[in-house]
């Protein structure tokens, strides 16, 4: 190889190296919180929280307590809607001290005809008080066919305003797989696992 080939062979590689530790750097700044004040993992949500369709044993939050070899307090609510989960925010979120809120919420305010901007701006209310208790975000992001109206996309971007991490498309592969289902809405356990081993890829950075 010619040296003025190996010189720009070594140039390129430092700029990939830089642009690496660049967006790494970015990307630490712009999670929120990162490493959260709190000792608590707390899984806040509706039905899909709280493990409808499944055992209690079988949840989402119980299949990631597992996974991570500690507890996991589950905080959902079936038929919650933002508005009635920002309400519970101290009691059932911020009491406990947590360091790492997952939250999955949005499903019910669709269901109900709840305005997409109405929801959101629920939801980012609820965020911007666990980020002021000093906790990180994880949003879990459903995206499906009937949950349209640019639902899927608000997800994205109160990810991006907010600098939580985000989960954009939760189910997949899960929802409309009848071996992974318990009804049209909610997994079963098995399906429960699958959300969980997702969630559980989401926060593992964020814990060591």
């Amino acid at each position: 190889m010619m040296p003025r080939t190996r010189r720009l062979f070594a140039l390129v590689g430092v700029a990939v190296l830089l642009w690496l530790a660049h967006r790494l750097m970015v990307s630490g700044q712009e999670v929120t919180n990162r490493h959260g004040r709190g000792t608590a993992i707390v899984c806040f949500g509706d039905s899909l929280t709280a493990g409808t369709g499944a055992d209690a044993d079988q949840s989402y939050p119980a299949h990631l307590a597992r996974l991570l070899g500690r507890h996991v307090i589950n905080a959902g609510v079936p038929g919650d809607t933002t508005a009635s989960a920002l309400a519970r925010v101290p009691r059932d979120v911020l009491a406990h001290s947590p360091r790492i809120v997952c939250i999955t919420l949005g499903g019910n305010d669709f269901k109900n005809g709840v305005s997409r901007t109405e929801a959101f701006a629920n939801l980012e209310a609820i965020v911007r008080e666990i980020h002021a208790a000093g906790a990180m975000v994880v949003l879990v992001g459903i995206q499906l066919p009937m949950f349209g109206r640019g639902w899927s996309e608000g997800y994205c971007d109160l990810a991006k305003r907010t600098g939580s991490v985000l989960i954009p498309n939760a189910y997949e592969g899960v929802m409309g797989h009848p071996e992974l289902m318990s009804d049209p809405i909610h997994p079963n356990g098995r399906g429960y696992e699958v959300l969980a081993r997702r969630v559980h890829r989401a926060i593992k950075p964020h814990l060591q």
